[in-house]
C-alpha cells in the first residue's frame, strides 16, 4: 500500500535546502542497474523523453530493457544476455526525429527503434591461435589423447597466449568430465568471440543533439571501434594497453573527436583521430569506479574515496576524500542555466554535487544509491534520476528558481584585487637620464655585455679544464676507475675524526690498486694514518675510512687537508678533495 501511494502520488517535499523536490518514489521497482545502463530518449517523438533501463536481472537470467514514462512502466523487452550499456543516438534525417536505442549485451548490439527490435550488430571474431587451432584438429583426427591436449593447452594458457571461450572452458573441467567434453565439442569450428565493456556514442558530422551520431565500443579484447550508424560498418579500430571500462567522448567524427578511456588497469588513457592505438596514459594512485567528463576536465571517482580532476593533457587538477565509499558518479549538465557540475552517490545515503572542488549542494536518500543519471525527463529539464541498491527508483526535479553557490567558487572575470590602482612613482631624474643613456648607447652597452659574458665563460672553461688536469675534482672522469669521493670532519678539536666515504661507480667491473694519500701543513696538524690502502672496490659499495687529525697549534688558526685517491704505480691522483678545516677550541688546545 505504502509503494503504491508513493507510485501515484507526487509530492511536494523539499530538501534542506529547498533545492529539489521529490516527483516521484517507488521503493519496490525492483531495479538492478548501474549508471552506464541508463539514459534519456524521446524514443515516440513526441518531445517527451522517456527513461530507458537495462534491467540486469540476476545477472544469469531475467535481463530486461525497460522504458518508464513518469513513473510508470511502459513497456519492457526481454534481453538474452547480460547488458553493460546503453545509449540513445540518431541513425537517420528521416521525419520525425525519432532516436533509437542500442543495448551493449555480450559480443552484441541491439538496435531498438519505436522499441521494436531494429538491427543487431555482432563484434568481428578475433583470429585464433594457429597451435591451438591445431591442437583442437589433432584431437579431432585423435592424434592425441586427452591428456596430451590438456597438457599443451596448459602450456599456452601459461605463455600468455589468449584461448578461446571452449579451451578455456576445457581447462576448468574436472579430468573425468574431459572426454566427454572433448567429443562433444571437438568437432565444431573453433572461434574467438570478445565481448563489449562499454558503450558510448559520437556526433558524425554535425554538434546538434539531434545530429547523426556514431556508436563508440570497448571491447575485453582492448579494442575500441567506432561504428557507421547507418550501415553498422567499423569505420575505425584503436587499440587500448587494457581492457576499458569507461569512455568519454566529445567533437566531431568526420573533423576532430576525443576518446577519453578509463582501463582496467586503473589508467586514463586518450585517443584521438588517426590514432590506431596508445600507450602512455594517467597512471591512478587507485582502481577508477565511475569516469565523467566536465568541461575541459576528467572527474574520476576511486575505490580510496578519493574524487579527483584531470586535464585532457593528464595534468592532475585537484583531488578530495570523501566521507564515504563512491556508489555511484553522474554529470549534472543544465544547459538552460549554463550549469555543469558532478553529482556523487555515496555508501551513507549521501548524495552530494561538486562544482570542481566545492561541494554546493548535499541532500540524503531513503537508501544507497547505485544509479544516477541528469537530464530531461518527461518535459521537465532538471530531472535527477536514481537508482537504488534495493531496487527503488527515485526522481527528484530541480526547481526553476534554484541557484548554487559556495564561497569558495570565484565569479567570472578579472580578481577584485586587478581594479585596485598601483601606486607608481614619478619618474626620477637619474631614471630619466639613463633612459637615454641606453637609448643612445645600446649598441656599446650590448657589445661591452657580450663581452664580459664570453669571458667569464671562457675563465670557467678554462677553471674546469685546470681542475680536470689537477684531478681537483670528487668525482673521477676516469672510464677504468669510476669513483666517488667524499670526506667529512667530526669533532671540536684538539683531536678530530676524518672520514673518507669512497665508492665504485662502475656497472661491473671492480677497481684495485688504490690508496688514500693526504697533503697538509705538518705545523698546524699531525694524521695518524698518513697512507691508508684500500680493499678491492665492489661496483655500487660505499667504502669509509677513518683516521684521526690532531691539531698541534695554538694559534687558533686552520688550514685546508687535501685528500688524494692514487693508482699504484701513478703519480697522478684519480681524484682529490679539500677539507676545510674548524678552528680548534681554544680552551682544549693542548
Amino acid at each position: 500500500m505504502t509503494a503504491q501511494k508513493d507510485k501515484k502520488t507526487a509530492t511536494s517535499s523539499q530538501d534542506g535546502d529547498g533545492k529539489w523536490l521529490d516527483a516521484f518514489y517507488d521503493p519496490v521497482a525492483n531495479l538492478y542497474t548501474f549508471t552506464q545502463c541508463m539514459c534519456f530518449g524521446d524514443i515516440h517523438a513526441d518531445g517527451e523523453l522517456k527513461l530507458v533501463v537495462a534491467h540486469l536481472g540476476t545477472s544469469s537470467k531475467d535481463m530486461k530493457l525497460k522504458v518508464f514514462k513518469g513513473g510508470n512502466l511502459m513497456t519492457e523487452n526481454t534481453l538474452i544476455d547480460l547488458p553493460t550499456g546503453v545509449v540513445s543516438f540518431y541513425m537517420d534525417q528521416n521525419m520525425p526525429r525519432t532516436p533509437a536505442i542500442a543495448v551493449a549485451s555480450g559480443p552484441h548490439i541491439f538496435v531498438y527503434k519505436n522499441m521494436r527490435p531494429y538491427f543487431k550488430f555482432t563484434l568481428p571474431v578475433l583470429e585464433v591461435n594457429a597451435v591451438e587451432e591445431d591442437l583442437w584438429r589433432q584431437a579431432r583426427e585423435e592424434k592425441i589423447d586427452i591428456g596430451v591436449l590438456h597438457e599443451m593447452i596448459e602450456e599456452l594458457r601459461q605463455q600468455g597466449i589468449e584461448l578461446t571461450p571452449r579451451s578455456i572452458k576445457f581447462l576448468t573441467l574436472d579430468p573425468r568430465e574431459m572426454e566427454a567434453f572433448a567429443q562433444i565439442h571437438k568437432y565444431g569450428t573453433l572461434k574467438r568471440q570478445t565481448v563489449i565493456t562499454c558503450i558510448a556514442t559520437l556526433n558524425k558530422s554535425m554538434a546538434e543533439d539531434d545530429a547523426i551520431s556514431c556508436l563508440v565500443i570497448g571491447t575485453e579484447a582492448n579494442l575500441i571501434y567506432v561504428l557507421d550508424p547507418e550501415a553498422f560498418t567499423i569505420l575505425a579500430t584503436m587499440r587500448v594497453p587494457s581492457v576499458p571500462v569507461f569512455m568519454s567522448v566529445n567533437g566531431l567524427f568526420d573533423v576532430e573527436f576525443r576518446i577519453i578511456v578509463t582501463c582496467r588497469n586503473g589508467t586514463i588513457y586518450t585517443l584521438k583521430r588517426g590514432m590506431d592505438s596508445v600507450s602512455s596514459g594517467i597512471e591512478l594512485n587507485s582502481q577508477p569506479l565511475a569516469m565523467s567528463r566536465v568541461g575541459k576536465h576528467m572527474i574520476v571517482g576511486c575505490m580510496d574515496n578519493t574524487l579527483r580532476s584531470y586535464t585532457t593533457k593528464g595534468k592532475k587538477h585537484w583531488s578530495i576524500k570523501l566521507q564515504s565509499d563512491i556508489t555511484a558518479v553522474g554529470v549534472m549538465d543544465h544547459k538552460q542555466q549554463g550549469f555543469k557540475a558532478t553529482v556523487i552517490g555515496l555508501a551513507d545515503k549521501t548524495v552530494c554535487i561538486y562544482r570542481d572542488k566545492f561541494l554546493i549542494n548535499k541532500f540524503t536518500t531513503p537508501d544507497v544509491v547505485k544509479a544516477i543519471l541528469f537530464g530531461r525527463f518527461g518535459r521537465e529539464d532538471g530531472s535527477l534520476v536514481m537508482v537504488m541498491k534495493g531496487g527503488g527508483l527515485l526522481v527528484k526535479i530541480l526547481k526553476r528558481t534554484a541557484t548554487f553557490e559556495d564561497k569558495g567558487i570565484q565569479k567570472g572575470g578579472p580578481p577584485p584585487v586587478q581594479t585596485l590602482k598601483l601606486d607608481v612613482p614619478k619618474k626620477t631624474k637619474l631614471f630619466v637620464d639613463q633612459t637615454i643613456r641606453e637609448r643612445e648607447h645600446g649598441i656599446v652597452m650590448h657589445r661591452q655585455f657580450m663581452h664580459d659574458l664570453q669571458r667569464l665563460r671562457l675563465n670557467a672553461a678554462k677553471s674546469y679544464a685546470e681542475s680536470l688536469m689537477k684531478s681537483e675534482n670528487p668525482i673521477s672522469n676516469s672510464h677504468t676507475e669510476p669513483l666517488k669521493l667524499n670526506a667529512v670532519v667530526n669533532g671540536i678539536g684538539p683531536t678530530f675524526k676524518l672520514k673518507i666515504n669512497l665508492q665504485n661507480t662502475s656497472q661491473s667491473d671492480p677497481v684495485i690498486d688504490m690508496c688514500i694519500g693526504f697533503s697538509y701543513e705538518s705545523s698546524l696538524y699531525n694524521i695518524h694514518r698518513k697512507h691508508i690502502l684500500c680493499p678491492m672496490l665492489v661496483p655500487g659499495v660505499m667504502y669509509t675510512f677513518e683516521t684521526l687529525v690532531d691539531c698541534i697549534s695554538d694559534k687558533g688558526i686552520s688550514d685546508t687537508i687535501k685528500v688524494f685517491v692514487l693508482k699504484r704505480d701513478k703519480s697522478i691522483p684519480l681524484i682529490s678533495a679539500n677539507i676545510n678545516m674548524p678552528v680548534s677550541e681554544p680552551a682544549l688546545v693542548a
